[in-house]
């Protein structure tokens, strides 16, 4: 249960503490006297949105701040934050903008304050009157009786796989041509580089190539005269090393101690003819015919086309062609993907169907339910031989299949007639704020039985009726205290008078400001209470008649 909220700073609000208690709480004031402001600073304590301008003028800061005492039972989600001595949920706001948001001290995200909070607490308004209006609202709480989730959730993802295949099989079907014309064009860069017959680092040896076969003329010059210099010619190398090494064999036969000069000779003169031997086939190798150069150049050429369209290097061009090999692989693929996904996204459609069959049927029955339960509550609520009915409509589109949308095949409608003879009619056509209140209490108090929130607030949801009939609603907002704890913002004596505990908001001038003050009431000024409420003042009658109704409730 809530017991306690703190606001500091906000509206109209300077520093005020307010303790509540288990059961009813009724709090009632004078028009303008701060009652909402109280309904608002919960809803800021829970993770509503904030604005700057809440802030009391003149202060740079508010904060709002709500104790509740927890049950063992309540699920709440997991946060990581002990909680078992209770919970603190804070709120702070700057006049920059910022926000921040505390639980049990401890800094949350704003969303994870708002998800603890719709854990704890439902607040219901007359604003909520109007959305009850509304189909998707009343689909809401058709689902939430039924408990129907988990049957809601399968069919919304089942909705979101078939947006999503047929996305995915249009934007498949619609490049068609587009898909034709690239794997021609790939097939045809694919083609045009296998038939190059690419080896890697063969630039660089059909470069050294070129630069040979552009320099065979010297080349051959300087091999040549080389070669007879070592060898052929008078007085070649070879021959005056011959010589040499006869001599110095000579010269050892007489000094042994020239023999060290002797094998050095002996060694070089067999590297002087294989380095002969050597010239001699670099002659034949230079005597290349003409017409290689020219094919070198075209080979060069035709790597540098390639290099042009696919990359700086052979690697470079040999890698875009294993990627438009495996871009080809995909789109030839993609006919027999075509064929999967049209008959993957049929199993899905029939799903569906079948999905949102199983959830219309369910509603059906849980529609027949909720409309006697409606109709027990409306009776209570000082309607005569009231008719409520629930109706689920569905569309079909050209072919007779069931429209479908992520929220199932049925629209919603509430109908509601309060009198006899009288065509139900829908909701938004009800113009009697008294009697869309009393509806809106008869479904909150059959969907409050059925929900673990602790805490269920009113906010002046017993707008527009009056006499007997506030008394009903007085009474089923008692019955519903009975297992939440309640708190109603009122007008109506009727209903204040039926509190376990009773808050008086008013609104003084102190120190030339508006000062809001809360407190609880009980015996002789409860009774004034109830008396002004009565008749606007404070008269003998009022204060017999609201000695009438308190002595009631006793």
């Amino acid at each position: 249960m809530l017991k306690e909220l703190s606001i500091k700073n906000l509206a109209i609000i300077g520093d005020l503490s307010v303790s509540f208690s288990e059961g009813l709480n009724v709090l009632t004031g004078e028009t303008g006297a701060g009652k909402s402001i109280i309904v608002d600073a919960l809803s800021l304590a829970l993770g509503d949105r904030a604005q700057s301008d809440m802030i009391r003028s003149g202060e740079k800061e508010a904060s709002v701040q709500a104790y509740f005492d927890l049950a063992d039972s309540l699920p709440l989600p997991d946060i990581g934050i002990d909680i078992s001595e209770g919970i603190v949920l804070r709120r702070t706001l700057s006049a920059s903008g910022k926000s921040r948001a505390y639980i049990n001290d401890t800094m949350v995200t704003l969303t994870t304050l708002s998800e603890v909070g719709k854990s704890l607490v439902d607040i219901h308004s007359q604003h909520e009157h109007q959305s009850l209006l509304k189909a998707d609202k009343q689909r809401t709480m058709l689902d939430s009786h039924g408990g129907l989730h988990s049957e809601l959730d399968a069919l919304s993802s089942l909705f979101r796989d078939v947006q999503r295949l047929k996305n995915e099989l249009g934007d498949l079907e619609a490049k068609t041509k587009e898909r034709a014309h690239r794997t021609d064009f790939l097939r045809y860069q694919i083609n045009e580089i296998e038939a190059a017959s690419l080896k890697t680092a063969e630039r660089e040896s059909l470069e050294e190539e070129r630069n040979i076969l552009a320099n065979l003329t010297r080349l051959n010059e300087l091999a040549e005269t080389s070669y007879s210099l070592l060898y052929s010619a008078d007085n070649s190398c070879t021959e005056q090393l011959s010589s040499v090494l006869s001599r110095l064999r000579d010269m050892h036969a007489i000094d042994p101690g020239t023999e060290e000069t002797l094998k050095i000779i002996e060694s070089a003169l067999p590297l002087v003819e294989d380095a002969a031997i050597a010239l001699r086939g670099y002659r034949e190798k230079y005597d290349a015919e003409p017409e290689r150069l020219e094919a070198v150049d075209d080979r060069l050429e035709l790597i540098k086309k390639l290099g042009k369209k696919y990359g700086d290097g052979i690697e470079d061009i040999l890698r875009y062609r294993e990627k438009a090999e495996e871009e080809l692989n995909a789109l030839e693929y993609s006919d027999a993907k075509l064929s999967s996904m049209r008959a993957d996204l049929r199993l899905k459609k029939e799903a569906l169907q079948q999905a949102a069959l199983l959830l219309s049927q369910k509603r059906t029955k849980t529609a027949r339910k909720l409309e006697a339960l409606i109709t027990a509550n409306l009776k209570d609520l000082a309607f005569g031989t009231p008719a409520f009915r629930i109706d689920l409509l569905q569309e079909k589109d050209a072919d007779g299949t069931y429209l479908i949308t992520v929220h199932g095949m049925d629209r919603v409608e509430f109908m509601f007639s309060a009198n006899p003879g009288e065509p139900l009619k829908p909701l938004s056509k009800i113009i009697s704020g008294g009697e869309l209140s009393r509806v809106m209490l008869a479904l909150k108090s059959i969907l409050a039985k059925a929900d673990n929130l602790p805490v269920l607030i009113f906010d002046e949801v017993d707008a527009g009726i009056g006499g007997r009939t506030a008394e009903s609603v007085g009474k089923k907002l008692r019955a519903i205290s009975e297992k939440h704890q309640l708190l109603c913002i009122t007008h109506l004596p009727q209903i204040a008078s039926l509190g376990d505990f009773h808050l008086k908001i008013e609104k003084k001038d102190q120190n030339k400001r508006v000062r809001v003050d809360v407190r609880p009431i009980e015996g002789g000024e409860r009774q004034d209470e109830i008396a002004r409420m009565l008749s606007g003042t404070t008269t003998e009658t009022s204060l017999k008649h609201a000695e009438e109704l308190l002595g009631r409730e006793r």
